[in-house]
Parts: structure tokens; sequence; C-alpha cells
């Protein structure tokens, strides 16, 4: 299972996200303490984050090696200013590959979209049913061969069919459709989702025939005012609120908080 977090609200420096907190994503990949399936996230990692000032597509940086090993990266969060930020540390589902074309986060637009979970034997399973699904766009958007970014493509379907969809709306009726289709197949699957346009964040917790991974949410932190972070782990001591399990949280420009049971 891999390790994720999002950031909405004033502009600040990667590095306060990425590296600063006492159990921050470099410490998660090579210490979770909540992991159910798996010890260490060392098969690569990638963060997204959107200009703080234009409004543009997304800009990315992914890598295969684990974090720990990537010289550029204190350079870069030192650099790099965003009030919208997506990262995560990657485990690798067996048998899928390590490769740029697996890693996340996946774009599509101005979309940005982070996955933590799996469905169970992916492969032999709903790999087929999922592409059954999907119009001409969403198939062609998908580039590599994982679980997390076939699922993106079943929202990308979503938000085309019903133009005047929300992301929420979009997200659920994906996590219905997947809900069907592992129920129907008598397997496990599980998707903390994360979703950004850049003006909002839009995460679920959610699972069939499993249990969900862990995931939690805080609001103007003393060190973080003013703000939203969402995270598998909390990156330090505070207030944060676990979520509902078979839910969906979004947070709005205004850092609104809403719940939505699913």
């Amino acid at each position: 299972m891999c390790r994720l977090l999002g950031y909405l609200g004033p502009p600040i420096l990667l590095d306060y996200l990425l590296s600063k907190p006492e159990h921050s994503l470099i410490v998660q990949s090579y210490q979770p303490q909540e992991m159910r399936s798996g010890l260490l996230n060392a098969d690569g990692f990638g963060f997204g984050w959107y200009h703080p000032q234009r409004d543009t597509d997304p800009f990315t940086y992914k890598n295969i090696i684990p974090i720990w090993n990537d010289i550029n990266l204190s350079s870069l969060g030192r650099y790099v200013e965003s009030g919208c930020v997506l990262g995560y540390v990657r485990s690798a589902t067996l048998g899928q590959a390590v490769d740029f074309s697996n890693s996340q986060p996946f774009e599509h637009q101005r979309l940005l979209c982070l996955h933590n979970g799996l469905i169970e034997n992916f492969r032999q399973t709903l790999y087929r049913p999922i592409r059954d699904r999907l119009n001409e766009d969403a198939y062609l958007s998908i580039k590599g061969s994982t679980d997390s970014e076939h699922f993106f493509a079943l929202i990308i379907n979503e938000l085309q069919a019903n133009p005047v969809a929300t992301l929420e709306q979009a997200l659920q009726n994906a996590l219905l459709t997947l809900d069907q289709l592992a129920k129907s197949h008598q397997l496990k699957a599980s998707a903390n989702m994360l979703l950004s346009d850049g003006h909002r964040l839009i995460a679920s917790r959610f699972a069939s025939n499993t249990l969900a991974p862990s995931l939690y949410w805080i609001r103007d932190d003393p060190g973080f005012p003013e703000a939203v972070i969402i995270a598998s782990e909390p990156l330090f001591e505070g207030n944060w609120h676990p979520f509902p399990e078979q839910s969906i949280l979004s947070v709005g420009e205004d850092l609104e908080i809403q719940i939505h049971q699913l």
C-alpha cells in the first residue's frame, strides 16, 4: 500500500510537507506506522502541484527510485512553492512494473489523481471489465498497467459522460461501479483516492470485501494556519481526524469541509 498526502491553503514550499514534519512523507517511505500490506514504500514517489498565481495545468515530478535516494528533492523542495500539492510514496503491488508509466500522480487536463489501495488480482479480474466501460478518450488516457490508473480512467469516463457532474459525483459513481464489480467477482478492492483541480481537494476512504487503508485530515493546525492537509498517516502531532470508512470528503476553495457517507 502507498502513502499519500494532499495540501490546500496558502502557498508554501514543498519542503514543509515532504521532509520537515517529524513523520513526513519521506519518513513514511521507510517507517510507515499504519500499513497493513508491505513494510516499505521504496518503489518510487511523485508529487504534483499547481502554480500559485497562474491558472495553468498542473506540474509533476516523479521518480522510480526510493524517495530518500533522490538527490534533487531537497533543492526542489526549497524552490517549488504552491497552495495545492499532492504527493505519494509507492509500494508497488506484486506483479506491477516499477516504471514511470505506472508512477503517480496521474494527470488528465487540470486534474491530478492519487490512489492508495488495490484491486485483488487486477490483471486476471477487473482489467477487462473496467476497460469495457470506458469511452475512447478515457481509454486512451491510460498509459500504464496499474489498477490505480484504470480506476482514474473510470472517474474521467464519469466526468465526460455527465459534463455537469461534480468531482464528488464522478468519484462516487466510480466507487459504486468498483464495488459492484468487486462483489460480482468476489474479490477485495480498496480505493483511497485523492483528486484535485487546483482549487479543491476531493478524497475517499473506501473498500469492498476488505478494510480500507488509513486516511486522516486536519484543518487550521498552528503550523499550517488556514490550510487543510489530508494524509495516510498524521505528519505531526495535532488534531487529526480519521476519515470514516466508505466516505467522500471534499475541501472547497474556502476550506469548507463536507463529508458524504456512501
